[in-house]
């Protein structure tokens, strides 16, 4: 089938490697992809096909690589497009623009199936500021998802958030983020080497507020966990870095590599590390995460979002949102101390992403998807004819008996 994908290229993120992951897997299994996104000046991200059709969106200003204003001809771009392409299916991995709000329009006038994927962070409760602004982001979005033929999100707190909110319960449908296990798995890795370290604990992700980075490092320092421990971060430096990296340094076993681009490099970084932390205060279903749980790593969580459902019953060490740093500052020595303990973990680890979280899964639960969409547009379509059918019949008895 010929699938229209609405995505992210760039900056990269979540989202980007969501929409390049799934997009790939499709095309390795025969559909056809066309590629819409905001045109960015910026080099592809690692692992992008060259040879998909892009359709580039015009975009005025993009708000800290999260929301997007679009330009007054976007719709109309985006529109053309799609009636020229006429693809089988519509799926939209939302970006956080107003063309979100606009696309169930659009497509209900070129009667093209609608998916969304809905991948905003959130909390189970409205713990801090942060978990307080996702859920203003999920009411506002709620009566928009509601129009969409199909929502796809991450978990089953996902699904009880937008029903609670008025979205219908047989729209929505939980399809986790998957991991391709065979490329992100337990291999040997000269890390530990190329560091000078015989224990490491790694951050990977956005140096933003949200991500609550800050927390880990203050546990880090107060840990004094010695000078044979290294915490390696892992991501884009932002303004948030900048204020960070000159109190938390390699005087304090901390090592900031910045954002890599180059894929098989982030996964040896993976396989060389011992302990893996997530300290956010808000979450959707970290990819981030399942990559590292994919290459047999312990993992530590806090239970914002669907992470915590992620590592729940002993496939990690799933933290509170509030008090963070605190947990940390005596949880960090034991992860340190306790080898037998962190291995067990990181099996475990493995183990529930193989069980749940691959990505030849998800793709399998997408395509069924789709398939079960196709089908309900072509019975609608089929009554649609016949009650026209039936109604010009009608219309011409009753002419006829108006002519007699």
């Amino acid at each position: 089938m010929h699938i229209a994908w609405l995505g992210k290229k760039s900056p990269f993120c979540g989202n980007v490697t969501y929409s390049r992951e799934v997009t790939n897997a499709l095309r390795d299994l025969g559909h056809q992809v066309s590629f819409f996104h905001f045109a960015q000046d910026e080099p592809p991200p690692d692992n992008w096909p060259a040879d998909v059709q892009e359709v580039s969106i015009p975009f005025l200003y993009q708000f800290q690589n999260v929301y997007t204003i679009p330009t007054l001809r976007s719709k109309k771009v985006l529109t053309q497009a799609l009636e020229e392409l006429q693809p089988d299916v519509v799926h939209a991995s939302l970006t956080l623009s107003p063309l979100d709000f606009l696309l169930p329009e659009i497509c209900s006038e070129l009667d093209l199936p609608l998916v969304a994927t809905f991948h905003p962070a959130f909390d189970r409760k409205l713990r801090n500021f942060s978990a307080g602004t996702q859920h203003l982001t999920y009411q506002l979005y709620a009566p928009c998802l509601a129009r969409y033929d199909r929502v796809i999100i991450f978990s089953r707190l996902q699904r009880a958030i937008l029903t609670k909110l008025g979205v219908p319960c047989d729209r929505v449908v939980v399809i986790p983020n998957g991991v391709d296990t065979e490329k992100y798995s337990p291999e040997p890795s000269n890390l530990k080497a190329e560091l000078g370290a015989e224990r490491i604990f790694l951050y990977q992700g956005r140096i933003s507020p949200e991500k609550n980075v800050e927390s880990l490092l203050k546990a880090w320092k107060q840990a004094r966990l010695g000078s044979n421990t290294r915490l390696v971060i892992v991501g884009n430096h932002g303004p948030l870095a900048a204020s960070l990296i000159p109190f938390y340094g390699p005087e304090h076993g901390i090592l900031w590599m910045g954002f890599i681009a180059d894929e098989q490099r982030r996964i040896e970084i993976l396989r060389g590390t011992d302990v893996f932390v997530l300290p956010s205060l808000v979450e959707g279903l970290s990819l981030s995460l399942l990559e590292a749980m994919a290459c047999g790593i312990a993992c530590v969580a806090t239970d914002a979002g669907a992470d915590g459902e992620v590592l729940e019953k002993e496939a990690g060490v799933v933290l509170k949102t509030q008090g963070v740093a605190t947990q940390l500052k005596i949880l960090l020595p034991q992860l340190r101390d306790h080898v037998a303990w962190t291995d067990a973990l990181g099996i475990n680890a493995r183990q529930r992403v193989e069980e749940r979280y691959t990505l030849s899964n998800n793709i399998a639960k997408v395509v069924g998807l789709y398939d079960e969409l196709l089908i309900e547009f072509e019975r609608t379509q089929q009554v649609r004819q016949y009650a026209s059918s039936t109604r010009d019949r009608f219309s011409s008895n009753i002419l006829r008996s108006g002519r007699l």
